[in-house]
């Protein structure tokens, strides 16, 4: 069993996943390029070029319990389209229209303030912030 392999099963079981074949066949291509953005059809298609035997549905809901463990974190740019990011580190993203592209922003890029309160029992987990960019018109 090859190393990187190793180190899923072990990072899946540290989440409280149990490392079936499929989800390591899955945590395999979704983490060995680093941090990247991912749609689940990008990753069903990675899966089928990679000879991995996923369903559409089995890559949805891997991708879901992922993010339930912390793996992963969901990214909604668009409401027709969800991306899911390998980086959970706080940060930003810049998406490129046109191209539905997604690129991290450094955190220490962009200063929040003068946010709301939370609601009475609430605190703010997270703020994404997405600029968006389009090629300039000549």
């Amino acid at each position: 069993m090859a190393d990187a392999t190793v180190q899923v099963e072990t990072r899946l079981r540290a989440c409280g996943l149990r490392p079936t074949r499929q989800r390591v066949a899955l945590a395999d291509l979704l983490f060995a390029k680093g941090d990247r953005h991912l749609t689940v059809e990008e990753l069903h298609e990675e899966a089928s070029q990679a000879g991995v035997p996923v369903s559409l549905a089995t890559v949805y809901n891997t991708l879901h319990q992922f993010t339930e463990a912390g793996l992963i974190r969901v990214l909604a740019v668009e409401s027709a389209k969800t991306y899911f990011d390998t980086n959970v580190s706080d940060h930003h993203h810049f998406f490129v229209e046109g191209r539905n592209e997604v690129l991290d922003i450094p955190v220490s890029n962009i200063e929040i303030g003068n946010l709301p309160e939370a609601p009475e029992g609430m605190e703010i987990a997270h703020v994404d912030v997405i600029i968006r960019l389009r090629e300039k018109k000549s």
